[in-house]
């Protein structure tokens, strides 16, 4: 009589619940939030420290609009993620390195423009958080054996 352990490797329980790598996303789009409020802060105390000289950024509310739907994706991403199917998984890993690579490079176009420390931002709350996302959604896709993947 062999005893088996019901207990599995941290990897495992780390990565065979789909929640789990819903969050994982959920962090990047944290992440997504926060690069653009660092962002945001670093242009106004740019403007402040040049009283007024650097020139107003503004936008159309077209634009507006466009800005507002591109950082929606991120939280329709995290919602299909969630759902935890094949299908649904594929689409997530699809969407969300989209948008982890196009956030990158507008971070790290942002970057050239007004200094290391944004392109920094852009890398660091979301290409890393983005790495570990990709991954585990990689991780969660290649699991066999689980017979609820398809429904």
């Amino acid at each position: 009589m062999t005893l088996q352990s019901s207990l599995r490797r941290p990897q495992d329980l780390a990565i065979n619940d789909p929640n789990k790598v819903a969050l994982f996303w959920l962090t990047t789009a944290a992440g997504a939030v926060f690069f653009v409020a660092f962002q945001l802060f670093f242009y106004v105390n740019d403007f402040a420290r040049a009283h007024g000289a650097t020139p107003a950024i503004t936008f159309d509310p077209d634009v507006l609009w466009m800005f507002a739907a591109y950082y929606g994706c991120w939280v329709v991403n995290v919602l299909v993620a969630l759902t935890g199917t094949r299908k649904a998984q594929w689409a997530t890993l699809v969407l969300g390195s989209l948008l982890v690579v196009l956030n990158t490079l507008g971070g790290i176009a942002d970057g050239l423009r007004d200094g290391w420390h944004v392109a920094f931002s852009a890398v660091f709350f979301i290409t890393l958080p983005g790495v570990f996302a990709i991954a585990a959604t990689w991780r969660h896709i290649k699991r066999k054996g689980n017979s609820n993947v398809d429904e």
